[in-house]
């Protein structure tokens, strides 16, 4: 069985969108299982069907804290299935249900794979992720770019379209609840490579996005998160050389922005305060 994954946020008509391009599964059997992240949104409830189970988060819980909330969901209901967790800003290609089994039964030693990723304009947005960690430089690259192979090895793969296999898990893979936006996936991969789990990537099957249709809607908070799960990253993978580097140069950065985009500046200083206050201001 294969579980999607999604997380709504105010994004029926996405969702919706999403749930359309499943349903093209040529007998694949597959579920939808929807994490509602705003509990008063009642129009999420009109996609409910057979096959689209909907729970109601208390409140927003955040991205990662809402994927653990339906990772538990979906291995007590079966510990042996794959769970694609999936932006409901994505939609599948036509087709590609029936190339996921296949894929894992000849490849069951893959624990995570991320899929190739494209925009609406046909560009490749994600291809894979590589980590240096002498300079805490966290990288999108192409890595599928000159390779015949079904999958190749990374270092993470991105939360847009994120496979997990869920036999090779013990115990229910969870994101870091301390992740409430951006990096979780990041996190999530390095966690469980450190574990001895194969994180890949395939252009065997992928997905189509709008990078930050959802975002983009609330910049300021969209940039307070991902520079506070930035530095959390940083601290986490990283040296302390390294984390006051950066630390110093995105205040630098974030100080001309203050008169060109002054969301983006605030958003930047309110992520580093609140870092430096879960931190107790110990980094320097």
């Amino acid at each position: 069985m294969i579980y999607f994954l999604t997380v709504n946020y105010y994004s029926t008509n996405l969702v919706a969108k999403l749930i359309s391009s499943l349903r093209d599964s040529r007998g694949v059997e597959s579920k939808t299982l929807i994490i509602n992240n705003s509990p008063d949104d009642d129009s999420i409830h009109q996609l409910k069907t057979e096959s689209v189970i909907i729970l109601d988060a208390t409140h927003n819980l955040g991205f990662g804290s809402a994927c653990n909330l339906g990772l538990q969901f979906i291995y007590a209901e079966e510990p042996q299935a794959i769970a694609w967790i999936i932006n409901p800003d994505a939609y599948i290609f036509e087709n590609t249900l029936a190339q996921v089994n296949p894929f894992f039964n000849l490849h069951p030693e893959v624990s995570i794979l991320g899929t190739i990723v494209h925009t609406p304009s046909g560009i490749i947005w994600f291809a894979g992720g590589c980590f240096i960690p002498a300079t805490g430089a966290i990288l999108s690259q192409n890595l599928l770019a000159n390779t015949d192979e079904d999958y190749v090895t990374c270092d993470w793969v991105s939360g847009c379209s994120l496979i997990v296999n869920l036999k090779k898990f013990p115990d229910c893979p969870q994101f870091d609840a301390a992740y409430f936006l951006y990096y979780e996936d990041f996190d999530f991969c390095r966690r469980y490579t450190n574990q001895g789990h194969i994180i890949a990537i395939t252009k065997q099957f992928g997905v189509l996005h709008q990078p930050s249709s959802i975002t983009n809607r609330y910049i300021f908070q969209k940039i307070k998160h991902s520079t506070y799960s930035y530095f959390l990253t940083l601290d986490r993978y990283t040296n302390k050389r390294i984390l006051i580097l950066r630390l110093t140069r995105l205040l630098c950065y974030a100080f001309i922005l203050i008169a060109i985009k002054p969301q983006v500046a605030f958003g930047k200083f309110r992520g580093v305060l609140i870092y430096l206050r879960d931190k107790h201001l110990k980094i320097f």
